[in-house]
């Protein structure tokens, strides 16, 4: 970066006033310093500056990275337990699935209890009883394909809630027709519906394709 430094010092002895002059004395002071100072001094301090960083309090702030690995080892998500696969997509969690039922992770952590029945598990399987076996798949596994295959019964909370839906809406629409809707006009009645029809008929209401084309007036009845 270029500076002309003939031009700082006639801003300086052309300045109007003093306070102008020493704000004009502060930048040029501020441009020199600048322009003094190497380019690898500066990043030499940036650097240092970067990992050294200190809080107002005092206490050193680690590194992000550093930081964050430590935060990792002292709180894991999985806890103690142990890492067996890859998994369905390579993050360490578990899941039963029947289409791949190898989690990567086991279910439960790691005990005193499992891990003196897995040190036994090593040597003849016969001297295992049911009852520790099972407690060894309970270690590993949630549940068994029996388990993950068997029916849920969601489907009839379902069918409830939809019933229990439609029966408000319909108590809600008998307290509408009830309590809010007028009644329906008299045009609607049986008798004023026929006394319209005859009108119409006598009208000769659509004569080509409508009711009147449908009326024998020689009969008086309806076409057959």
């Amino acid at each position: 970066m270029y500076f002309n430094r003939n031009f700082l010092d006639f801003t300086i002895t052309h300045a109007p006033c003093p306070l102008l002059q020493g704000r004009a004395v502060q930048r040029k002071l501020f441009l020199h310093a600048i322009l003094s100072s190497s380019a690898s001094t500066m990043a030499a301090r940036l650097l240092a500056l970067s990992l050294r960083t200190v809080n107002t309090s005092g206490k050193r702030i680690l590194p992000l990275g550093a930081a964050s690995a430590h935060t990792s080892s002292a709180a894991s998500p999985i806890g103690n337990r142990d890492v067996v696969g890859y998994g369905f997509n390579g993050v360490s969690n578990y899941c039963d699935r029947v289409d791949y039922p190898m989690p990567a992770i086991r279910f439960k952590e790691t005990t005193p209890d499992v891990q003196a029945l897995r040190e036994k598990e090593k040597g003849d399987w016969k001297k295992l009883s049911v009852e520790e076996k099972k407690a060894l798949y309970r270690a590993s596994f949630c549940q068994t394909f029996a388990e993950i295959k068997a029916p849920t019964g969601e489907w009839k909370s379902s069918i409830g809630l939809a019933l229990v839906c439609c029966s408000l809406a319909i108590w809600v629409y008998m307290a509408m027709k009830l309590f809010v809707y007028p009644p329906l006009p008299e045009s609607f009645s049986e008798e004023r519906q026929k006394a319209q029809l005859k009108r119409m008929i006598d009208l000769e209401v659509n004569p080509v394709e409508g009711i009147a084309s449908k009326w024998d007036y020689e009969k008086g009845d309806w076409k057959k």
